[in-house]
């Protein structure tokens, strides 16, 4: 019996680190938004920058990888 009391107390206490965890993310977030409104406000491109975010997290052998496949479809597609 004791056993179940330890198990709900663990549980919730691993609930409650979640919950605030995704308190901070959405704090994190907020911040992440009023960054990129900041940059549009001084006439940057938010959609571009997320881009950039996202290419600057790949490694460069996924990156080279991308843009080459993008350029193949590209030019099936009579684009370039």
């Amino acid at each position: 019996m004791a056993d179940g009391a330890i198990q709900a107390d663990r549980l919730k206490l691993l609930i409650e680190r979640v919950e605030r965890l995704e308190e901070e993310k959405k704090g994190i977030a907020d911040d992440i938004k009023d960054v990129y409104a900041e940059a549009k406000a001084v006439g940057y491109d938010p959609k571009i920058m997320r881009k950039v975010v996202s290419l600057r997290k790949m490694d460069n052998a996924d990156r080279r990888e991308q843009d080459d496949l993008l350029e193949t479809y590209k030019s099936a597609l009579g684009m370039e």
